[in-house]
Protein backbone atom coordinates (compact mmCIF):
# COMPACT_ATOMS: atom_id res chain seq x y z
CA UNK A 1 0.00 0.00 0.00
CA UNK A 2 1.62 3.69 -0.91
CA UNK A 3 1.02 6.27 1.71
CA UNK A 4 1.72 9.72 1.56
CA UNK A 5 1.28 12.69 -0.42
CA UNK A 6 -0.38 12.91 -4.19
CA UNK A 7 -1.02 16.29 -6.30
CA UNK A 8 -4.94 16.67 -6.39
CA UNK A 9 -4.97 15.75 -10.00
CA UNK A 10 -3.51 12.23 -8.95
CA UNK A 11 -5.91 11.39 -6.10
CA UNK A 12 -8.58 10.16 -7.59
CA UNK A 13 -9.58 6.64 -6.38
CA UNK A 14 -6.98 6.99 -3.14
CA UNK A 15 -8.05 7.14 0.61
CA UNK A 16 -7.82 10.22 2.02
CA UNK A 17 -5.58 10.12 5.31
CA UNK A 18 -6.65 13.17 7.64
CA UNK A 19 -9.86 15.14 7.27
CA UNK A 20 -10.38 18.46 5.57
CA UNK A 21 -12.92 20.81 6.47
CA UNK A 22 -13.39 22.97 3.05
CA UNK A 23 -16.25 25.98 2.63
CA UNK A 24 -18.21 23.71 0.58
CA UNK A 25 -18.12 20.26 2.75
CA UNK A 26 -16.28 18.34 4.98
CA UNK A 27 -14.01 15.31 3.46
CA UNK A 28 -13.62 12.64 6.44
CA UNK A 29 -10.56 10.64 6.83
CA UNK A 30 -10.89 7.17 5.18
CA UNK A 31 -12.74 8.58 2.17
CA UNK A 32 -12.36 7.32 -1.52
CA UNK A 33 -11.52 10.47 -3.03
CA UNK A 34 -13.86 10.84 -6.08
CA UNK A 35 -13.92 13.53 -8.95
CA UNK A 36 -16.11 15.67 -7.21
CA UNK A 37 -13.98 15.96 -4.09
CA UNK A 38 -10.86 16.90 -6.25
CA UNK A 39 -13.03 19.32 -7.83
CA UNK A 40 -13.74 21.04 -4.55
CA UNK A 41 -9.86 20.58 -2.88
CA UNK A 42 -8.90 22.60 -6.42
CA UNK A 43 -11.63 25.24 -5.70
CA UNK A 44 -10.40 25.68 -1.87
CA UNK A 45 -6.87 26.15 -3.49
CA UNK A 46 -5.23 22.70 -2.20
CA UNK A 47 -2.61 21.03 -4.55
CA UNK A 48 -1.83 18.11 -2.33
CA UNK A 49 -2.94 15.83 0.31
CA UNK A 50 -2.03 12.63 1.96
CA UNK A 51 -3.42 9.91 0.91
CA UNK A 52 -3.29 6.11 0.71
CA UNK A 53 -3.40 4.07 -2.40
CA UNK A 54 -4.22 -0.30 -2.60
CA UNK A 55 -1.75 -1.96 -4.03
CA UNK A 56 -2.33 -5.50 -5.56
CA UNK A 57 -3.22 -8.33 -3.13
CA UNK A 58 -3.68 -5.90 -0.22
CA UNK A 59 -7.35 -6.13 1.61
CA UNK A 60 -8.89 -3.31 2.45
CA UNK A 61 -9.41 -2.50 6.62
CA UNK A 62 -13.29 -3.33 6.50
CA UNK A 63 -13.18 -6.38 4.76
CA UNK A 64 -9.99 -7.92 6.69
CA UNK A 65 -11.84 -6.96 9.56
CA UNK A 66 -15.18 -9.03 8.80
CA UNK A 67 -13.27 -12.23 8.15
CA UNK A 68 -11.03 -11.79 11.14
CA UNK A 69 -13.61 -10.95 13.33
CA UNK A 70 -16.22 -14.12 11.65
CA UNK A 71 -13.28 -15.97 11.53
CA UNK A 72 -12.83 -15.52 15.56
CA UNK A 73 -16.37 -16.24 16.40
CA UNK A 74 -17.49 -19.52 17.68
CA UNK A 75 -21.54 -20.06 19.19
CA UNK A 76 -23.20 -17.57 20.72
CA UNK A 77 -21.02 -14.88 19.65
CA UNK A 78 -21.73 -12.57 16.40
CA UNK A 79 -20.59 -9.83 14.62
CA UNK A 80 -21.19 -6.70 14.19
CA UNK A 81 -20.49 -4.76 10.68
CA UNK A 82 -17.30 -3.50 10.00
CA UNK A 83 -17.15 0.23 9.84
CA UNK A 84 -13.15 2.23 9.91
CA UNK A 85 -11.16 -0.96 10.23
CA UNK A 86 -13.28 -2.13 13.39
CA UNK A 87 -15.75 -5.23 13.56
CA UNK A 88 -16.79 -5.07 17.15
CA UNK A 89 -18.04 -8.57 18.64
CA UNK A 90 -21.27 -9.51 20.58
CA UNK A 91 -22.38 -11.82 23.21
CA UNK A 92 -25.73 -13.83 21.73
CA UNK A 93 -26.91 -14.87 25.23
CA UNK A 94 -26.03 -14.51 29.15
CA UNK A 95 -23.13 -16.77 30.10
CA UNK A 96 -19.47 -16.62 30.21
CA UNK A 97 -16.42 -15.53 27.67
CA UNK A 98 -14.54 -18.34 27.20
CA UNK A 99 -11.14 -18.48 24.73
CA UNK A 100 -7.29 -19.35 25.29
CA UNK A 101 -5.65 -15.96 26.28
CA UNK A 102 -1.91 -17.77 25.02
CA UNK A 103 -4.29 -18.27 21.45
CA UNK A 104 -4.92 -14.74 21.90
CA UNK A 105 -1.62 -13.44 22.27
CA UNK A 106 -0.32 -15.68 18.76
CA UNK A 107 -3.37 -13.57 16.81
CA UNK A 108 -1.95 -10.65 17.91
CA UNK A 109 1.64 -11.38 17.59
CA UNK A 110 0.91 -12.19 13.63
CA UNK A 111 1.09 -8.38 12.76
CA UNK A 112 0.80 -4.63 14.21
CA UNK A 113 -1.77 -4.36 11.98
CA UNK A 114 -3.97 -6.35 13.00
CA UNK A 115 -5.16 -6.84 16.65
CA UNK A 116 -8.19 -7.88 18.50
CA UNK A 117 -8.88 -6.67 22.30
CA UNK A 118 -11.34 -8.88 24.26
CA UNK A 119 -12.85 -8.99 27.91
CA UNK A 120 -11.07 -10.89 30.49
CA UNK A 121 -11.82 -15.21 29.65
CA UNK A 122 -14.37 -17.00 32.12
CA UNK A 123 -16.47 -13.25 32.91
CA UNK A 124 -19.71 -13.23 33.22
CA UNK A 125 -21.69 -11.10 30.02
CA UNK A 126 -24.90 -10.45 29.03
CA UNK A 127 -26.59 -10.91 25.65
CA UNK A 128 -25.93 -8.35 23.24
CA UNK A 129 -23.08 -6.91 25.04
CA UNK A 130 -19.93 -6.04 23.52
CA UNK A 131 -17.37 -8.47 24.47
CA UNK A 132 -14.63 -7.68 21.97
CA UNK A 133 -13.43 -5.57 19.23
CA UNK A 134 -11.11 -6.19 15.94
CA UNK A 135 -9.11 -3.10 14.94
CA UNK A 136 -7.35 -3.66 11.14
CA UNK A 137 -4.96 -0.61 12.21
CA UNK A 138 -4.40 0.80 8.71
CA UNK A 139 -6.26 1.21 5.76
CA UNK A 140 -5.54 -2.06 4.37
CA UNK A 141 -3.24 -5.28 5.26
CA UNK A 142 -1.53 -7.61 2.76
CA UNK A 143 -3.09 -10.31 2.35
CA UNK A 144 -0.14 -12.77 3.93
CA UNK A 145 -0.89 -11.58 7.86
CA UNK A 146 -4.50 -11.59 7.30
CA UNK A 147 -4.68 -15.74 6.07
CA UNK A 148 -2.50 -16.04 8.82
CA UNK A 149 -4.39 -14.63 11.20
CA UNK A 150 -7.25 -16.23 9.94
CA UNK A 151 -5.79 -19.57 10.13
CA UNK A 152 -5.12 -19.27 14.20
CA UNK A 153 -8.52 -17.66 14.88
CA UNK A 154 -10.37 -20.85 13.44
CA UNK A 155 -7.49 -23.27 14.26
CA UNK A 156 -9.76 -26.93 15.36
CA UNK A 157 -12.74 -24.12 16.75
CA UNK A 158 -12.97 -20.80 16.75
CA UNK A 159 -10.87 -18.49 19.24
CA UNK A 160 -13.73 -16.84 21.33
CA UNK A 161 -17.36 -18.33 22.04
CA UNK A 162 -19.54 -17.80 25.03
CA UNK A 163 -21.18 -20.64 27.45
CA UNK A 164 -24.70 -19.94 27.69
CA UNK A 165 -25.91 -20.14 31.40
CA UNK A 166 -27.95 -23.62 31.73
CA UNK A 167 -30.62 -23.97 34.37
CA UNK A 168 -29.68 -25.50 37.36
CA UNK A 169 -31.99 -26.99 39.58
CA UNK A 170 -30.69 -25.66 43.32
CA UNK A 171 -31.00 -27.00 46.95
CA UNK A 172 -29.09 -24.56 49.62
CA UNK A 173 -28.45 -25.80 53.18
CA UNK A 174 -27.92 -23.27 55.94
CA UNK A 175 -26.86 -24.45 59.63
CA UNK A 176 -27.05 -22.66 63.09
CA UNK A 177 -25.09 -22.71 66.04
CA UNK A 178 -27.17 -21.09 69.59
CA UNK A 179 -27.52 -17.30 69.11
CA UNK A 180 -27.55 -17.65 65.22
CA UNK A 181 -30.13 -15.34 63.91
CA UNK A 182 -32.71 -16.67 62.01
CA UNK A 183 -32.83 -13.14 59.92
CA UNK A 184 -29.31 -13.16 58.59
CA UNK A 185 -30.24 -16.80 57.62
CA UNK A 186 -33.42 -15.36 55.72
CA UNK A 187 -30.92 -12.19 54.35
CA UNK A 188 -28.87 -14.37 53.20
CA UNK A 189 -31.59 -17.15 51.50
CA UNK A 190 -32.59 -14.01 49.48
CA UNK A 191 -29.26 -12.92 48.39
CA UNK A 192 -28.48 -16.73 46.99
CA UNK A 193 -32.31 -16.43 45.21
CA UNK A 194 -31.48 -13.45 43.79
CA UNK A 195 -27.87 -14.88 42.54
CA UNK A 196 -29.22 -18.12 40.87
CA UNK A 197 -32.34 -16.11 39.31
CA UNK A 198 -29.59 -13.88 37.36
CA UNK A 199 -28.02 -16.93 36.40
CA UNK A 200 -31.09 -18.51 35.04
CA UNK A 201 -31.13 -21.10 37.26
CA UNK A 202 -33.66 -21.47 40.66
CA UNK A 203 -33.61 -22.96 44.77
CA UNK A 204 -35.80 -25.40 44.37
CA UNK A 205 -35.72 -25.44 48.50
CA UNK A 206 -33.90 -24.67 51.43
CA UNK A 207 -33.36 -26.20 54.62
CA UNK A 208 -32.08 -24.99 58.34
CA UNK A 209 -30.15 -27.91 60.48
CA UNK A 210 -27.33 -27.95 63.57
CA UNK A 211 -24.06 -27.29 62.58
CA UNK A 212 -22.46 -30.60 63.20
CA UNK A 213 -21.43 -33.55 61.21
CA UNK A 214 -24.37 -35.59 61.82
CA UNK A 215 -26.88 -33.00 61.31
CA UNK A 216 -25.74 -31.52 58.02
CA UNK A 217 -25.02 -35.15 56.88
CA UNK A 218 -28.65 -36.16 57.24
CA UNK A 219 -29.21 -32.86 55.28
CA UNK A 220 -27.18 -33.87 52.63
CA UNK A 221 -28.96 -37.20 52.55
CA UNK A 222 -31.94 -35.46 51.96
CA UNK A 223 -31.01 -33.18 49.37
CA UNK A 224 -29.14 -35.79 47.13
CA UNK A 225 -32.18 -37.54 47.79
CA UNK A 226 -34.19 -35.28 45.52
CA UNK A 227 -31.11 -35.41 42.90
CA UNK A 228 -30.56 -31.74 42.21
CA UNK A 229 -27.87 -30.07 39.75
CA UNK A 230 -26.21 -27.96 42.57
CA UNK A 231 -25.87 -28.17 46.62
CA UNK A 232 -25.24 -25.28 48.24
CA UNK A 233 -24.08 -24.97 51.99
CA UNK A 234 -23.81 -21.94 53.68
CA UNK A 235 -22.61 -22.70 57.57
CA UNK A 236 -22.71 -21.21 60.56
CA UNK A 237 -18.72 -21.07 60.86
CA UNK A 238 -16.48 -20.92 57.99
CA UNK A 239 -14.83 -23.49 56.83
CA UNK A 240 -11.50 -23.79 58.32
CA UNK A 241 -9.99 -26.93 57.44
CA UNK A 242 -10.19 -29.85 54.96
CA UNK A 243 -11.69 -31.81 58.42
CA UNK A 244 -14.11 -28.70 59.02
CA UNK A 245 -17.95 -29.86 60.02
CA UNK A 246 -19.19 -29.01 56.47
CA UNK A 247 -16.17 -31.06 54.86
CA UNK A 248 -16.81 -33.82 56.77
CA UNK A 249 -20.57 -34.11 56.48
CA UNK A 250 -20.16 -34.32 52.67
CA UNK A 251 -17.77 -36.84 53.11
CA UNK A 252 -19.38 -38.95 55.87
CA UNK A 253 -22.40 -39.39 52.83
CA UNK A 254 -20.24 -40.78 50.45
CA UNK A 255 -18.67 -37.40 48.66
CA UNK A 256 -15.50 -36.05 47.82
CA UNK A 257 -13.68 -32.60 48.52
CA UNK A 258 -12.20 -31.44 45.44
CA UNK A 259 -10.69 -28.33 46.48
CA UNK A 260 -10.89 -25.93 49.56
CA UNK A 261 -9.68 -22.47 49.13
CA UNK A 262 -9.82 -20.05 46.32
CA UNK A 263 -7.04 -17.05 45.46
CA UNK A 264 -9.98 -14.57 45.63
CA UNK A 265 -9.97 -12.12 48.26
CA UNK A 266 -13.33 -11.98 49.44
CA UNK A 267 -13.92 -15.55 48.75
CA UNK A 268 -10.82 -17.44 50.29
CA UNK A 269 -12.85 -19.66 52.23
CA UNK A 270 -14.84 -21.62 49.86
CA UNK A 271 -14.83 -25.24 49.75
CA UNK A 272 -15.91 -27.72 46.52
CA UNK A 273 -16.57 -31.01 46.57
CA UNK A 274 -19.14 -33.46 45.25
CA UNK A 275 -21.49 -36.29 45.71
CA UNK A 276 -21.88 -38.72 43.10
CA UNK A 277 -22.37 -36.43 40.06
CA UNK A 278 -23.50 -33.54 41.73
CA UNK A 279 -21.33 -30.30 42.61
CA UNK A 280 -21.41 -29.31 46.44
CA UNK A 281 -20.07 -25.79 47.23
CA UNK A 282 -19.20 -24.93 50.98
CA UNK A 283 -20.24 -20.79 50.57
CA UNK A 284 -17.64 -18.61 52.05
CA UNK A 285 -19.31 -15.84 54.81
CA UNK A 286 -19.21 -13.13 52.00
CA UNK A 287 -21.59 -14.91 50.19
CA UNK A 288 -24.24 -13.67 52.09
CA UNK A 289 -23.32 -10.06 50.67
CA UNK A 290 -24.73 -9.30 47.33
CA UNK A 291 -21.45 -7.54 46.78
CA UNK A 292 -19.05 -9.60 43.94
CA UNK A 293 -16.65 -12.55 45.66
CA UNK A 294 -15.25 -15.47 44.70
CA UNK A 295 -18.08 -17.80 45.17
CA UNK A 296 -19.33 -15.57 41.87
CA UNK A 297 -17.17 -17.01 39.58
CA UNK A 298 -17.31 -20.69 40.76
CA UNK A 299 -21.21 -20.30 40.68
CA UNK A 300 -21.14 -18.63 37.04
CA UNK A 301 -18.74 -21.20 35.53
CA UNK A 302 -21.18 -24.30 36.98
CA UNK A 303 -24.23 -22.41 35.96
CA UNK A 304 -22.84 -22.43 32.84
CA UNK A 305 -22.40 -25.78 32.55
CA UNK A 306 -18.46 -25.93 33.07
CA UNK A 307 -16.43 -27.99 35.44
CA UNK A 308 -14.09 -26.11 38.00
CA UNK A 309 -11.11 -28.52 38.43
CA UNK A 310 -8.64 -27.20 41.41
CA UNK A 311 -6.20 -26.44 39.22
CA UNK A 312 -8.70 -23.87 37.54
CA UNK A 313 -9.37 -22.40 40.93
CA UNK A 314 -6.06 -22.10 41.68
CA UNK A 315 -5.26 -20.23 38.36
CA UNK A 316 -7.70 -17.51 39.85
CA UNK A 317 -5.75 -14.97 41.77
CA UNK A 318 -5.37 -12.70 38.68
CA UNK A 319 -7.42 -9.90 39.21
CA UNK A 320 -8.15 -11.93 42.55
CA UNK A 321 -8.31 -9.36 45.01
CA UNK A 322 -11.62 -7.86 44.81
CA UNK A 323 -11.88 -6.23 48.19
CA UNK A 324 -12.24 -2.46 48.55
CA UNK A 325 -9.11 -1.18 49.54
CA UNK A 326 -7.91 2.69 49.34
CA UNK A 327 -6.37 3.85 46.30
CA UNK A 328 -8.07 2.60 43.57
CA UNK A 329 -11.69 2.10 42.60
CA UNK A 330 -13.99 -0.36 44.39
CA UNK A 331 -15.05 -3.45 41.83
CA UNK A 332 -17.02 -4.62 44.34
CA UNK A 333 -19.66 -1.49 44.49
CA UNK A 334 -20.06 -2.29 40.58
CA UNK A 335 -22.47 -5.02 41.10
CA UNK A 336 -24.96 -3.04 42.11
CA UNK A 337 -26.05 -2.25 38.79
CA UNK A 338 -29.32 -0.99 37.76
CA UNK A 339 -30.99 -3.58 36.17
CA UNK A 340 -27.94 -6.62 37.18
CA UNK A 341 -28.24 -9.82 35.04
CA UNK A 342 -25.13 -11.30 36.87
CA UNK A 343 -23.51 -10.03 39.81
CA UNK A 344 -20.02 -9.60 37.58
CA UNK A 345 -18.49 -6.02 37.18
CA UNK A 346 -18.83 -6.08 33.27
CA UNK A 347 -18.27 -3.82 30.45
CA UNK A 348 -20.73 -1.18 30.18
CA UNK A 349 -22.59 -1.28 26.29
CA UNK A 350 -23.78 1.90 25.13
CA UNK A 351 -27.56 3.02 26.27
CA UNK A 352 -29.05 2.89 22.57
CA UNK A 353 -32.81 3.96 22.58
CA UNK A 354 -34.34 4.05 19.03
CA UNK A 355 -37.49 7.20 18.85
CA UNK A 356 -40.00 6.13 15.99
CA UNK A 357 -41.57 9.11 14.55
CA UNK A 358 -45.27 7.81 14.23
CA UNK A 359 -47.55 11.15 14.48
CA UNK A 360 -47.44 12.33 11.35
CA UNK A 361 -51.01 13.22 9.04
CA UNK A 362 -50.01 11.67 5.86
CA UNK A 363 -51.60 14.53 3.91
CA UNK A 364 -50.19 13.07 0.58
CA UNK A 365 -51.88 9.79 1.21
CA UNK A 366 -55.25 11.33 1.17
CA UNK A 367 -57.99 10.17 3.57
CA UNK A 368 -56.14 7.23 5.24
CA UNK A 369 -53.44 7.39 7.44
CA UNK A 370 -50.13 6.00 5.46
CA UNK A 371 -48.97 4.03 9.00
CA UNK A 372 -52.06 1.65 8.67
CA UNK A 373 -51.63 0.56 5.16
CA UNK A 374 -50.39 -2.69 4.99
CA UNK A 375 -47.35 -4.60 3.29
CA UNK A 376 -48.48 -8.24 3.01
CA UNK A 377 -50.89 -7.85 5.85
CA UNK A 378 -49.37 -6.14 8.24
CA UNK A 379 -49.27 -2.20 8.94
CA UNK A 380 -46.12 0.08 8.03
CA UNK A 381 -45.89 1.03 11.47
CA UNK A 382 -45.18 -2.05 12.47
CA UNK A 383 -42.60 -3.47 10.06
CA UNK A 384 -40.53 -0.37 11.82
CA UNK A 385 -40.89 -1.24 14.82
CA UNK A 386 -40.19 -4.88 14.68
CA UNK A 387 -37.05 -4.31 12.66
CA UNK A 388 -35.79 -2.25 15.40
CA UNK A 389 -36.95 -4.64 18.04
CA UNK A 390 -34.53 -7.31 16.68
CA UNK A 391 -31.65 -4.95 16.63
CA UNK A 392 -29.37 -4.26 19.38
CA UNK A 393 -31.02 -1.12 20.46
CA UNK A 394 -32.44 -1.20 23.64
CA UNK A 395 -35.67 0.78 24.10
CA UNK A 396 -37.91 1.62 21.78
CA UNK A 397 -40.31 4.68 22.43
CA UNK A 398 -43.09 5.70 19.60
CA UNK A 399 -44.45 9.12 19.15
CA UNK A 400 -47.75 9.38 18.29
CA UNK A 401 -50.10 12.20 17.13
CA UNK A 402 -52.34 11.43 14.61
CA UNK A 403 -54.85 8.62 15.50
CA UNK A 404 -52.88 8.18 17.87
CA UNK A 405 -55.23 5.03 19.21
CA UNK A 406 -54.99 3.16 16.28
CA UNK A 407 -51.61 3.44 15.82
CA UNK A 408 -50.81 2.58 19.51
CA UNK A 409 -52.92 -0.43 18.85
CA UNK A 410 -51.25 -1.69 15.73
CA UNK A 411 -48.14 -1.81 17.99
CA UNK A 412 -50.08 -2.66 21.44
CA UNK A 413 -48.34 -5.93 21.76
CA UNK A 414 -44.34 -4.89 21.12
CA UNK A 415 -42.46 -3.67 23.83
CA UNK A 416 -42.61 -0.21 23.24
CA UNK A 417 -43.56 3.01 25.05
CA UNK A 418 -45.73 5.25 23.87
CA UNK A 419 -45.39 9.40 23.93
CA UNK A 420 -48.10 10.95 22.41
CA UNK A 421 -47.35 14.56 20.63
CA UNK A 422 -50.66 17.08 21.05
CA UNK A 423 -48.24 19.37 18.43
CA UNK A 424 -48.11 16.68 16.03
CA UNK A 425 -50.01 19.31 13.53
CA UNK A 426 -47.08 21.78 13.40
CA UNK A 427 -44.61 20.11 12.06
CA UNK A 428 -42.05 16.78 12.56
CA UNK A 429 -39.48 18.70 14.74
CA UNK A 430 -42.56 18.99 17.58
CA UNK A 431 -42.64 15.08 17.11
CA UNK A 432 -38.74 14.93 17.50
CA UNK A 433 -38.83 17.03 20.60
CA UNK A 434 -41.41 14.80 22.49
CA UNK A 435 -39.19 11.77 21.03
CA UNK A 436 -35.53 12.98 22.87
CA UNK A 437 -37.22 14.58 26.04
CA UNK A 438 -39.29 11.07 27.31
CA UNK A 439 -35.66 9.44 27.38
CA UNK A 440 -34.14 8.56 30.53
CA UNK A 441 -30.91 9.60 32.39
CA UNK A 442 -28.24 7.94 30.97
CA UNK A 443 -29.31 7.44 27.32
CA UNK A 444 -25.71 7.24 25.54
CA UNK A 445 -27.36 7.84 22.05
CA UNK A 446 -30.84 7.64 20.06
CA UNK A 447 -31.71 6.15 16.75
CA UNK A 448 -34.42 8.24 14.70
CA UNK A 449 -36.47 6.36 12.88
CA UNK A 450 -39.59 7.21 10.62
CA UNK A 451 -42.81 4.98 10.55
CA UNK A 452 -42.99 5.17 6.80
CA UNK A 453 -39.88 3.35 5.65
CA UNK A 454 -40.92 -0.91 6.16
CA UNK A 455 -37.62 -2.15 4.46
CA UNK A 456 -35.20 -0.68 6.73
CA UNK A 457 -33.74 -3.94 8.40
CA UNK A 458 -32.34 -4.65 12.03
CA UNK A 459 -28.73 -5.30 10.43
CA UNK A 460 -28.78 -1.43 8.64
CA UNK A 461 -29.93 -0.49 12.44
CA UNK A 462 -27.32 -3.02 13.83
CA UNK A 463 -24.72 -1.60 11.10
CA UNK A 464 -25.26 2.32 12.44
CA UNK A 465 -24.60 1.15 15.84
CA UNK A 466 -21.60 -0.97 15.28
CA UNK A 467 -20.40 2.73 13.53
CA UNK A 468 -21.02 4.53 16.61
CA UNK A 469 -18.24 5.50 18.56
CA UNK A 470 -18.19 9.22 20.11
CA UNK A 471 -14.85 9.03 21.33
CA UNK A 472 -13.20 8.29 17.85
CA UNK A 473 -15.37 11.43 16.94
CA UNK A 474 -18.27 9.22 14.89
CA UNK A 475 -20.96 11.17 17.30
CA UNK A 476 -23.62 11.28 14.50
CA UNK A 477 -23.69 8.52 12.18
CA UNK A 478 -25.88 8.62 9.00
CA UNK A 479 -26.88 5.53 6.48
CA UNK A 480 -25.50 6.53 2.56
CA UNK A 481 -26.33 4.47 -0.17
CA UNK A 482 -25.64 5.40 -4.23
CA UNK A 483 -23.66 8.19 -2.50
CA UNK A 484 -26.81 10.05 -0.96
CA UNK A 485 -27.63 9.98 3.09
CA UNK A 486 -30.81 8.16 4.33
CA UNK A 487 -32.75 7.60 7.57
CA UNK A 488 -32.55 6.40 9.97
CA UNK A 489 -30.21 8.50 11.60
CA UNK A 490 -27.69 7.63 14.94
CA UNK A 491 -27.26 11.00 17.91
CA UNK A 492 -24.73 10.94 20.65
CA UNK A 493 -26.37 12.48 23.72
CA UNK A 494 -24.37 15.70 23.24
CA UNK A 495 -27.25 16.69 20.87
CA UNK A 496 -29.93 15.85 22.45
CA UNK A 497 -30.02 19.47 24.01
CA UNK A 498 -30.09 20.96 20.27
CA UNK A 499 -33.22 19.26 19.70
CA UNK A 500 -35.23 20.47 21.90
CA UNK A 501 -34.62 23.64 20.00
CA UNK A 502 -35.29 22.00 16.52
CA UNK A 503 -38.52 23.81 14.82
CA UNK A 504 -40.62 23.22 11.96
CA UNK A 505 -41.17 20.11 9.66
CA UNK A 506 -37.21 19.38 8.61
CA UNK A 507 -36.17 17.84 11.62
CA UNK A 508 -32.15 17.69 12.15
CA UNK A 509 -30.87 17.88 9.14
CA UNK A 510 -29.10 21.21 10.25
CA UNK A 511 -26.66 19.56 12.26
CA UNK A 512 -25.66 17.33 9.91
CA UNK A 513 -24.31 20.22 8.48
CA UNK A 514 -22.90 22.07 11.59
CA UNK A 515 -21.21 19.31 12.90
CA UNK A 516 -19.68 17.94 9.22
CA UNK A 517 -16.86 16.47 11.50
CA UNK A 518 -18.65 14.52 13.71
CA UNK A 519 -20.81 12.48 11.16
CA UNK A 520 -19.72 8.85 10.26
CA UNK A 521 -21.22 7.55 7.14
CA UNK A 522 -22.39 4.06 6.63
CA UNK A 523 -22.48 2.40 3.18
CA UNK A 524 -26.23 0.32 3.05
CA UNK A 525 -26.78 -2.18 0.17
CA UNK A 526 -29.88 -1.17 -1.25
CA UNK A 527 -32.13 1.39 -1.37
CA UNK A 528 -34.63 0.81 2.06
CA UNK A 529 -32.49 4.09 3.74
CA UNK A 530 -34.53 6.22 1.11
CA UNK A 531 -38.13 4.65 0.37
CA UNK A 532 -40.51 6.11 2.16
CA UNK A 533 -43.54 5.68 1.43
CA UNK A 534 -45.74 9.01 0.69
CA UNK A 535 -48.27 8.66 -1.61
CA UNK A 536 -51.25 5.40 -2.41
CA UNK A 537 -49.06 4.88 -5.83
CA UNK A 538 -45.70 4.19 -4.00
CA UNK A 539 -47.72 2.21 -1.48
CA UNK A 540 -48.84 -0.19 -4.37
CA UNK A 541 -45.66 -0.21 -5.98
CA UNK A 542 -44.15 -2.13 -3.20
CA UNK A 543 -47.16 -4.24 -2.91
CA UNK A 544 -49.04 -2.45 -0.18
CA UNK A 545 -52.99 -1.86 0.02
CA UNK A 546 -54.57 1.23 1.86
CA UNK A 547 -56.13 -1.14 4.02
CA UNK A 548 -56.32 0.18 7.83
CA UNK A 549 -55.14 -2.05 10.46
CA UNK A 550 -57.87 -2.71 13.06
Amino acid sequence: MYFGELPVAEAEGAILAHSRRLDSRALKKGRVLDADDLAALKAAGIERVVCARLDKGDIPEDKAANLLASACCGTQVRVGSAFTGRANLFAEADGIVLYDPERLDGFNLVDETITLGLVPPYQAVTQGQMIGTLKIIPFAVPESPVRIAEALAGQSSPLLRVAPFQPRDTIMIQSRLPGTKESVLDSTLRVTTDRLTALGSELVSESRCDHDQISLANALHRAVAANPGLILISGASAVVDRRDVIPSAIENVGGEILHFGMPVDPGNLMLIGRIGKIPVIGMPGCARSPKLNGFDWALQRLCAGLDITPRDIMRMGAGGLLKDVPHRPLPRASAKRANPKVPQPTQKRPEIASILLAAGQSSRMGATNKLLGTLDGKPLVRWVAEAILASAAGRLVVVTGHEAEKVTAALSDLDAEFVHNPHYATGMSTSVRAGFASLPEGTDAALVCLGDMPTITARMLDALIAAYDPVEGRAIVVPVHGGKRGNPILWDHRFFEEMQELEGDKGARGLLAEFADLVAEVDVPDNAIHLDIDTPEMLADAGGTLEKAE
